[in-house]
């Protein structure tokens, strides 16, 4: 099975400068990689990885600084693009702009890295043009290398080795008869059916403030100036232990939940398109742009998405089963009874079942996460989900009388 480790580099100050400009290199690339490709389209034609591989070669002749980064580096990226564009359209792609993308570049052949241990806290990889470069050896590698990136992020340098760990996932989870539904919301990161809440504050308050200061001093900095890149580095250095506690927090969960449960049930959210904004054109000016602004901001910092991946991720080793549903009336049908109704949750964290002879009383974010799990293997919802594309002359449906609720 396939992993990843991250140890954080000591570069000298000529192995920075050299990654640096290896990183600038591949930016090059992918842009003008990324344009040639948006403009055969644009001609009804058709450009991928191979032709550019060969035009590379014959840029390097012409173009001797394209001969200061890594042959292999660069062909890498050639191959993510290839990637991305097939998965999301060439015209979907987004360009990799100077001042909001971070260097990386990646090292394919196992045969030109070298790793040793020097002590008990620190080791050194050998990488081609960059020689031996030393790092925190802060976890063991645990298993045969097969490929090493290396990227900056805050102000620091990292090397991540994809290794084969010999493990393989298991044919039947430790718990088979287990299940568990978990409803993610912007109150508190996640809710299981089982009642149990998780979350967790990413940022300090002194943080906050200060990222605050941060973001007035650089509305008031020049573009370009060596005090606003400063500014950004300092915001980056913030954001950047911010994301770690976040990614921390998901892997931790996660892998508490998949060990006690042989399948785990999310609601299918479209996260990236939830957290679209809200502004509108100039001709259809948006409706409570500041509210959409502040869910936005809210669904992003609980990660909904980073501990959809990180549950994918712990799956591997237990064997557990993670299954999307859809998210239809997840949070107004009662899980007692099956009565659908807008006025079921009555507040963020209320729900009272408003059916004749019901009255099921429960936390709002516990009754939903129960439905999340009853749903799995259920056919979807005739409704769809709860987007503006659903059709505003369609009613819920109550699961106990099969009739719209009145």
């Amino acid at each position: 099975m396939l992993s990843s480790r991250r140890y954080r580099l000591a570069l000298s100050p000529e192995q920075a400068q050299m990654c640096e400009e290896f990183g600038k290199i591949c930016r090059a690339v992918w842009n003008t990689a990324l344009h040639q490709r948006r403009e055969y389209r644009r001609r009804g034609a058709w450009m991928n990885y191979a032709p550019q591989c060969a035009e590379l070669a014959d840029a390097k002749r012409e173009h001797p600084w394209l001969k200061v980064a890594p042959s292999h580096a660069l062909q890498q990226t050639l191959k993510d693009l290839d990637r991305a564009c097939r998965d999301h359209g060439t015209f979907k792609v987004r360009w990799r702009p100077k001042a909001r993308w971070s260097p990386s570049f990646r090292f394919p052949d196992p045969k030109q890295i070298a790793v040793e241990r020097l002590g008990r806290k620190w080791g050194r990889v050998k990488l081609p043009k960059l020689g031996w470069v030393r790092f925190r050896w802060s976890r063991p590698l645990g298993g045969e290398i097969r490929s090493a990136t290396v990227s900056r992020k805050g102000g620091h340098w990292f090397v991540s080795f994809l290794v084969d760990d010999s493990h393989v996932t298991p044919e039947q989870h430790a718990m088979p008869n287990t299940a568990v539904g978990i409803d993610r919301g912007v109150k508190t990161a996640a809710v299981t059916s089982d009642g149990e809440f998780h979350d967790r504050s990413f940022i300090t308050d002194g943080e906050r403030s200060r990222y605050r200061r941060l973001q007035q001093k650089l509305a008031r900095t020049k573009k370009g100036s060596a005090n606003r890149r400063n500014t950004i580095a300092a915001m980056n250095r913030i954001m950047g232990r911010v994301t770690d506690r976040r990614g921390d927090f998901c892997s931790f969960i996660a892998n508490r939940i998949t060990a006690r449960n042989a399948v785990v049930v999310l609601e299918d959210l479209k996260t990236r398109n939830m957290s679209a904004s809200g502004s509108g054109t100039v001709a259809e000016p948006g409706v409570n742009v500041s509210q959409k602004r502040g869910l936005n901001r809210a669904i992003l910092d609980k990660g909904w998405h980073r501990l959809e991946l990180a549950l994918a991720n712990a799956a591997r080793y237990t064997g557990t089963q993670v299954v999307k549903v859809n998210p239809a009336y997840t949070s107004q049908l009662c899980s007692a009874c099956g009565f659908v109704t807008e006025g079921n949750r009555e507040s963020q964290a209320v729900f009272v079942c408003k059916a004749a002879g019901c009255g099921h009383h429960a936390h709002a974010d516990v009754n939903a996460a129960i439905n999340i799990k009853n749903a799995a293997g259920h056919a979807a919802s005739a409704c769809g989900d709860l987007g503006i594309s659903r059709s505003v002359k369609q009613e819920p449906v109550s699961r106990a009388t099969g009739r719209t609720p009145s």
